[in-house]
């Protein structure tokens, strides 16, 4: 199927055609004619899918036909609603579609005339724009299709109550569309409470979304090791950009000093930068500047970044969601990712619990040990001895060294590093197969000893 089968209004088809859009996605194929049709929707899908098109098109084809006069876009971040509003812009630019990020942070004053001043499209973090509609500033804002993005963030982030709200101040007579990565029970219940006789979409399980585009695995390690297992990983892993998941704060400013003495090009988000320091850093890693971004899990809520080629679990996440939405980083676009995760011994039968809950396939990994340094790592080698400060002392050093001819004195330096090189990537880190097989069956034994002794209990 081709775009040009949505027979989309002239000028919109038009943006559509310099966007590079030949074949719709999955959910695009799907959504669209619903959406068109007029019926409300839930849609189940990852990011990176094309749910922004998907939706955006069908809209902005009824505002380009005056169908419609407003439509309303609610995304759980403000980084996720400035994505949203630049992809409709650069779609609907021909057809003189305006679009307008609402957010807080920063001034009432702009957002609020504009909206006055009739912009079709409003993209809008839930906090401002409850705050809006309480105070009585955007009265005039009677969208006639709502569009709930990234549901199941907004209810990990504490929002469901404002959505509620919220939709107390819209029309009824509207079209409402949900979207969500996964369906939790309270997530069902707002779209019974807000959507009328919706159609259910969902492209999870399809070849476009995370499972079957992403590679997951795990290595099992000592707790003691996870520095160096991350390292080792960042070292032997071809990674262009990638995400490092920590629990706390405290952890990513801990691995980012960690990675940055160690020559690593990488920075951290969390949840103690303000607006600006955050911006800048985002700013950065899509750019490329920064390679590594070490963040937390509500930190990286809303980031968007395309060519993310691996995720790293420092440690397993707190629960089943949260790896769904981590791992979701990654792979986006059609585009194949890496999914790694270390897991100590302590952790596994989380890990067991996290598999059987969201159906994830992980392979178990090992970090084997080199037998030598390699091209890459010599690579490495010299690119940081070039970049290493010099110590105070090393004038007075050279002073004790001055007799030894200077080439030997740099093939001795060279060597010590060398050594300190090979013996790092000779140590064995974590667990082999064999290891991980006899915990596993030891695992299974627990079980079946508990499920026996319950069966016992209950007979008695």
């Amino acid at each position: 199927m081709k775009f040009s089968e949505f027979n989309f209004h002239a000028d919109l088809a038009k943006g559509v055609k310099i966007a590079g859009f030949k074949e719709p996605s999955p959910i695009q194929k799907e959504a669209i004619p619903i959406i068109a049709s007029g019926s409300d929707m839930v849609g189940q899908a990852h990011t990176g899918t094309g749910k922004t098109a998907a939706f955006g098109l069908p809209v902005m084809d009824k505002l380009a036909r005056g169908e419609i006069t407003r439509a309303l876009v609610i995304t759980p971040t403000r980084e996720l609603a400035t994505q949203v509003a630049d992809e409709l812009y650069h779609l609907g630019r021909f057809a003189g579609i305006r679009t307008l990020t609402v957010y807080g942070g920063v001034g009432y004053g702009r957002q609020i005339a504009l909206i006055h001043k009739g912009v079709q499209i409003v993209v809008a973090t839930p906090g401002r724009l409850k705050d809006l509609y309480k105070k009585g500033k955007i009265d005039v804002l009677n969208p006639e299709v709502v569009i709930l993005d990234e549901a199941d963030e907004m209810l990990d982030m504490g929002f469901l109550d404002d959505i509620k709200e919220i939709f107390e101040y819209i029309p009824q007579n509207r079209q409402t569309l949900l979207f969500s990565a996964t369906m939790p029970e309270p997530i069902k219940e707002l779209a019974n409470d807000i959507l009328y006789q919706p159609k259910f979409l969902s492209v999870v399980g399809d070849e476009e979304t995370t499972n079957n585009i992403i590679e997951q695995r795990y290595y099992m390690i000592h707790e003691n090791q996870r520095d160096e297992a991350l390292v080792r990983l960042l070292e032997t892993e071809e990674t262009d950009k990638c995400i490092v998941f920590c629990r706390m704060k405290r952890e990513v400013d801990r691995i980012v000093e960690h990675l940055q003495a160690l020559g690593f090009n990488a920075a951290g988000l969390h949840g103690d930068l303000d607006q600006i320091e955050r911006e800048k850093i985002i700013k950065t890693y899509r750019r490329g500047t920064t390679k590594i971004m070490v963040a937390t899990d509500v930190a990286a809520r809303g980031l968007d970044v395309k060519d993310v080629t691996h995720v790293f679990n420092f440690h397993i996440p707190f629960d089943p969601q949260s790896y769904v939405h981590r791992i979701g980083r990654t792979g986006r676009a059609g585009r194949r990712g890496q999914a790694i995760t270390l897991v100590s011994t302590a952790e596994f039968r989380e890990l067991q619990r996290i598999q059987k809950e969201v159906g994830a396939h992980m392979q178990l990994a090992t970090l084997k040990s080199e037998e030598q340094i390699d091209e890459k790592g010599k690579e490495y080698i010299a690119e940081y001895i070039r970049d290493l400060a010099i110590n105070k002392n090393a004038s007075a050093m050279l002073e004790y060294l001055s007799q030894m001819d200077q080439r030997l004195l740099l093939e001795k330096l060279i060597s010590y590093m060398l050594f300190a090189e090979e013996h790092h990537i000779s140590k064995q880190i974590g667990f082999d197969e064999d290891a991980v097989e006899a915990m596993m069956q030891e695992f299974i034994n627990e079980k079946k000893a508990t499920r026996n002794h319950t069966r016992r209990k209950k007979r008695d």
